[in-house]
């Protein structure tokens, strides 16, 4: 019996080394990408025909070929090496490896696109598949020809959507389920008729929320500047607030108050966009500008988290006695989620709000675009002219 165990195991690795040896040799080594060799502004963007291509070093993992990529604000800072330190800790726990090491790194957190291989471990996935995916900051990006990532953050892209409309999606629709379903706790069952404000809703983040809670039958509030209205509107805005038009939090006040506060906004806004919460009901307020990587990039990670503790700690505490629950909002990849948005798409629930698309070429441009802020949606990069598209 132990050598028929043996055997099968020898067997077994010999298939697995094969496998990896034809699947290496059988490609080249190398593809397109945009890279960044150092942190800065937009000259730091560098077009390579010789990134290197990556391969499956886990058996979870799935290559996929990028057919289309969206940016997004964090593309921009980390740019510039907004959160370098804590991804470098994220890649490299132990801290073997060299400083700079990340480099030449890829940006780009969407990407809609076809598995082309897949690890020993995925089931669920095969070659050929159309998939779309939200990439963890600490991974390489999309901008690329081909990006690995692991099974669970990849899922299968809605049918009814084109690649460059899909990539529109994926790491807004992630950050705007994990802040409002993870850490707000609305959800489908519980949505209905519930009081949301979300402040800054003509973004990325923003649009995908709106017509996520008002699936759920939420009332919608929307902070927006004026020639915004017309799209949050369209999307289920119930209720919007110009922010050109004086203080926003004095035009709020007029207004019932609210179960769930979104802030895509932060700065100034934390002063009193909790006093718009219902108070002693549950209510609470999330923020997406936190200063957690700012503090980990400055101090360190123990250090950097410990003050990011003291910090959230504080205010949980204070607002509490005032019967709110305050609390910070992080993307979160997730593979079921994105399925979960998924069948919102087919079903109409969801649109694409896309306000730009752009060619591999004008990745500089993309850049210099979403850095300009005053976003209508999303700006995407067509990878590969897709035929079938």
């Amino acid at each position: 019996a132990f050598e028929r165990h043996s055997c099968v195991l020898r067997i077994h690795a010999v298939c697995s080394f094969n496998r990896l040896f034809c699947f290496s040799a059988s490609r080249r080594s190398v593809m397109p990408a945009w890279v960044i060799d150092k942190y800065g502004k937009n000259e730091v963007l560098r077009f390579t025909k010789n990134a290197a291509l990556p391969i499956i070093h886990y058996p979870n993992e799935v290559i996929v070929k990028v057919h289309a990529a969206g940016l997004n604000p964090i593309d921009i800072s980390m740019r510039g090496g907004y959160g370098a330190a804590t991804m470098a800790m994220k890649r490299d726990p132990l801290n073997m490896n060299q400083s700079g090491s990340e480099f030449p790194l890829i940006l780009g957190r969407d990407v809609s696109g076809e598995i082309m291989e897949c690890g020993l471990d995925v089931n669920y996935f095969k070659p050929g598949d159309q998939v779309w995916a939200a990439i963890p900051p600490w991974k390489q990006g999309s901008l690329a020809e081909f990006v690995v990532l692991s099974a669970n953050e990849v899922s299968h892209k809605p049918k009814s959507l084109r690649h460059v409309e899909a990539a529109s999606i994926p790491y807004v629709a992630a950050t705007a389920w994990s802040v409002i379903v993870n850490t707000g706790g609305l959800n489908k069952d519980n949505g209905s008729k519930k009081r949301v404000l979300i402040l800054g809703g003509s973004g990325g983040v923003g649009t995908l929320a709106i017509q996520m809670v008002k699936a759920w039958g939420a009332h919608v509030t929307v902070t927006c500047s004026q020639n915004a209205e017309r799209l949050v509107r369209d999307l289920g805005a119930d209720d919007v607030v110009d922010y050109t038009a004086g203080p926003v939090e004095k035009q709020l006040q007029t207004l019932q108050k609210f179960d769930l506060i979104l802030d895509n906004i932060g700065g100034e806004t934390e002063k009193w966009a909790l006093d718009l919460l219902k108070p002693w009901n549950g209510a609470k307020y999330v923020t997406l500008v936190t200063p957690f990587l700012h503090n980990t990039d400055r101090l360190g990670l123990a250090d950097g988290m410990m003050q990011s503790g003291v910090t959230i700690g504080c205010k949980v505490l204070k607002h509490l006695r005032k019967g709110v629950h305050y609390r910070w909002g992080f993307f979160a990849p997730s593979g079921p989620t994105l399925d979960e948005i998924s069948e919102m798409v087919d079903a109409g629930k969801v649109r694409p709000v896309v306000e730009e698309v752009f060619s591999f070429a004008q990745v500089p441009q993309v850049f210099q675009k979403v850095e300009q802020g005053h976003a209508r949606g999303k700006t995407v990069v067509s990878v590969i002219e897709d035929q079938k598209e």
